[in-house]
Formats: structure tokens, C-alpha cells, sequence
């Protein structure tokens, strides 16, 4: 086995005297796509949060390509290849479209340079068509395609997405599913968040369900879910 791309081993986390995260063990592999699932309030955020460092309240051990980043500060963990796409898209509403996918725009570990611009917007053309729009005059679906477009043009080697289709019309959502399936096709890792646990685990190689801070199942995405233990864990 190769070594993890982001790795949490033993994690617990806080938010004041509240015990969010009970010894969570998480790890994608390069390459793989990770489905996070589980319901409202089992700690799912927070368990990507405390990942990347938002979780000041945090124990355990956290590993990026190996590197300690168990105390480290979210910038530092988005320095070495990891990408944040967020619930709430992150858009700077004063910046238009281009301006938001070039302040982010750097070459990867390796140099990579293959996420530009010009492929950003092919990828999604709706931005294209809005290109000198501010970030705060676009629709929800379109700050969505840009807060994934701003990621790939980081050149991640990890990709993680909180709720990437939550509150989206029917047709957004499907163009949301395409780019995180051309996303995985690249090569890019994903750990990916969202309450269509089944359109996750057909995208998934693996799935970690979380209850109340806990690991309770985990497996092959297609195995899971052809069986009745990851819905009876979800509740559906």
C-alpha cells in the first residue's frame, strides 16, 4: 500500500466542552475517491475540518504524504496538496469569476500544470459566459463550479469536498456529479461529503459512514452498498 494522502489516526475534536470526534482512523489513498457518509450532526465537518486544521480543539495524529501536520495550520496542509472545496463555496463576492480561479492558481508538487484557466472553463462553460461577473452576483450552482474550479487550479493531489450539490437545482447537480467523476478520472484523490449516499457510492471506491463521532462501518463502496448495513446506518 502506498502511502496515504491524508491519513487521521486516533482523532478527537472539540468545539468547547462538546466531544465532536471519538478516535476517528480516516485515510485516502492517491488516487482514490473516499465517500464520508452519515447523518446530520454526526461529525462529518468536523471531521474534514479537523483534517485540514480548522479544528483548533484537536488530538491525534494527522499525516499528509506521510509529513506530520498534526498541529499544523490549514495553510500549511493546503501547501502540500490538498484542496478545500466548502459547504459554503468560500467565493469572494467582491473578486469576479477569473479573478477568483487566478488568485488561487499555482503549480503542483511536481511542477503539474495541467488544471489552467482555459481548461477550468471548458470544464464549466457557465463560467466562461460569466467571466467578469463578481463572485457574489452568481447563482449557487455557479459559485459551486467555481469554488471547484478555484481548487483544481491549486493542482491538488486531494480534493475534498464538503456538500458539493446541497441545495442545487436537478440539472446543476448532475454537471456537479460529471466534473467530480472527470476529477477522479485524472487521477485526483477525492473525499467527498454529501447526502446522496447514493449517487457517493456509485462515484466511491470506499465509504467511512460516521455516527455520534465514530467510525461504524467502512468497505468497498459497491459492496456497501448493495448491502442493508450502510442504509440501516443512514436511516434511510
Amino acid at each position: 500500500m502506498s502511502v496515504p494522502v491524508i491519513e487521521g489516526r486516533d482523532l478527537h475534536a472539540w468545539y468547547g466542552s462538546s466531544h465532536v470526534l471519538h478516535g476517528v482512523d480516516i485515510a485516502v489513498q492517491p488516487g482514490e475517491t473516499v465517500g464520508l457518509l452519515g447523518r446530520n450532526g454526526m461529525g462529518k465537518s468536523t471531521l474534514i475540518r479537523t483534517l485540514l486544521g480548522h479544528v483548533k480543539q484537536r488530538e491525534g495524529r494527522i499525516a499528509v504524504r506521510g509529513a506530520d501536520c498534526s498541529r499544523a495550520a490549514p495553510h500549511e496542509v493546503a501547501r502540500r496538496g490538498v484542496a478545500y472545496v466548502p459547504e459554503d463555496r468560500g467565493v469572494f463576492p467582491n473578486l469576479d469569476v477569473r479573478e477568483n480561479l487566478v488568485m488561487a492558481a499555482r503549480p503542483g508538487r511536481d511542477g503539474r500544470r495541467d488544471w489552467t484557466l482555459e481548461r477550468v472553463l471548458a470544464t464549466f462553460p457557465r463560467l466562461a459566459e460569466r467571466l467578469r461577473h463578481a463572485g457574489g452576483q452568481l447563482s449557487g450552482g455557479e459559485q459551486q463550479m467555481l469554488s471547484i474550479g478555484r481548487a483544481l487550479m491549486t493542482h491538488p493531489d486531494l480534493v475534498i469536498l464538503d456538500e458539493a450539490t446541497e441545495g442545487l437545482a436537478p440539472l446543476i447537480v448532475a454537471e456537479i456529479w460529471r466534473v467530480i467523476g472527470e476529477i477522479r478520472a485524472t487521477g485526483i484523490a477525492t473525499l467527498i461529503v454529501d447526502r446522496d449516499y447514493r449517487r457517493v457510492a456509485a462515484q466511491a471506491d470506499r465509504l467511512v459512514v460516521l455516527q455520534k463521532g465514530q467510525v461504524v462501518l467502512t468497505g468497498p463502496a459497491g459492496e456497501l452498498a448493495r448491502g442493508p448495513a450502510l442504509a440501516a446506518c443512514l436511516g434511510v
